[in-house]
């Protein structure tokens, strides 16, 4: 038997396959503001489901027309979506914040995901479409977190709010202030995020007194490996192994 579980992110979908022991053996990558997704994505569930092919599918979702559409295009092929914010997921996990419903899917399941993964305390930095931290307690369960903006999105809003400055991506890690433009650009992003995320996890450490597990999850995790204050972890499935842990506990 195989399942299906998949993400909806700001910029992103990703959609998993899984074998019988859990394991994610596929994995297809969607634009989520991808003007032919519907079609897209209709060609290539004709792959995904197999006759092996579990009918409940789970999804993680932070953008809830995208999902409203896609489950329509499940249904219709015979397949019962669900939204892991259906579940009490505080069977598996204690939150302690103000407004659970406030709280991003995704953050969730990096939360779920680490927290049985690593049994742990852990910070999850994931670098979407905002930079999240996300703080994990052994014995606490979810303890909160931190929303700063995401690089990528600061890079394309700067162009998009400037005359003169241009367009330009992050490659490598500068080891000096610029001589151009683009130089000046890609120091004042890798050494400003840089400190940015150095300094967020000072004051997550100093203000709960205990060591953290650093897990890096997203795209500019590899930029970064190798700059913090502490030594980290880079899990860029972190999100699917939360959905993963929320599927076998309320849906099999």
């Amino acid at each position: 038997m195989n399942y299906l579980i998949a993400d909806i992110g700001n910029t992103n979908i990703k959609i998993c396959k899984i074998n019988k022991n859990f394991k994610v053996i596929n994995t297809y990558l969607f634009q989520t503001k991808n003007s032919n997704l519907e079609r897209d994505l209709k060609r290539k569930l004709r792959h995904l489901i197999k006759k092996n092919t579990n009918k409940k599918v789970l999804f993680s979702s932070v953008v809830p027309k995208v999902y409203k559409k896609i489950v329509k295009i499940f249904k219709k092929k015979k397949l019962k979506v669900f939204e892991i914010k259906e579940f009490n997921l505080k069977k598996i996990m204690k939150f302690k914040v103000k407004k659970y419903s406030q709280l991003g899917s995704d953050r969730i399941a990096n939360a779920i995901g680490a927290y049985y993964k690593f049994k742990t305390n852990c910070i999850v930095i994931d670098f979407g479409t905002a930079t999240t931290f996300d703080v994990i307690k052994k014995k606490g369960g979810y303890d909160g977190g931190v929303i700063a903006p995401g690089i990528k999105l600061s890079i394309e809003n700067l162009f998009s709010s400037t005359a003169l400055l241009p367009m330009f991506q992050l490659k490598k890690y500068p080891k000096n202030y610029g001589k151009n433009t683009k130089e000046a650009l890609a120091s004042g992003f890798f050494w400003g995020y840089e400190g940015l995320i150095n300094n967020i996890i000072k004051k997550i450490v100093k203000k709960n007194g205990i060591n953290f597990k650093i897990v890096l999850t997203g795209g500019y995790s590899y930029f970064f490996k190798n700059k913090l204050i502490k030594k980290v972890k880079i899990e860029n499935d972190i999100t699917m192994q939360g959905i993963i842990k929320i599927y076998k506990d309320f849906l099999i």
